[in-house]
């Protein structure tokens, strides 16, 4: 049976739950879905350029475990840029 997930402190709201390439509909995009605590560990630590371990403290969990939400986060932004995808926010988690 895996570990029950521990939640995140998330402070950092999104203004906007989706971000598209201009001039094509949603309808034809692929998205790419970045969750929650990959948004707010890219905005601390991208955004607002928070060191890691700092962050990891803001968010109540630890800077390895930070390490990974971020990479995956910048992961799949990346995918969205070059692949041309949509990136949706979830709202939950």
């Amino acid at each position: 049976m895996p570990r029950p997930r521990i939640r995140r402190r998330i402070r950092g709201r999104p203004n906007s739950s989706y971000f598209k390439p201009a001039g094509i509909r949603m309808i034809e995009l692929e998205e790419s879905i970045l969750t929650m605590p990959e948004f707010e560990a890219v905005r601390l630590v991208d955004l607002n350029e928070v060191e890691q371990e700092k962050a990891g403290k803001q968010m109540q969990i630890s800077q390895s475990t930070l390490s990974r939400i971020l990479k995956t986060g910048r992961k799949k932004i990346a995918d969205a840029i070059v692949n041309g995808k949509a990136i949706r926010i979830e709202k939950g988690d």
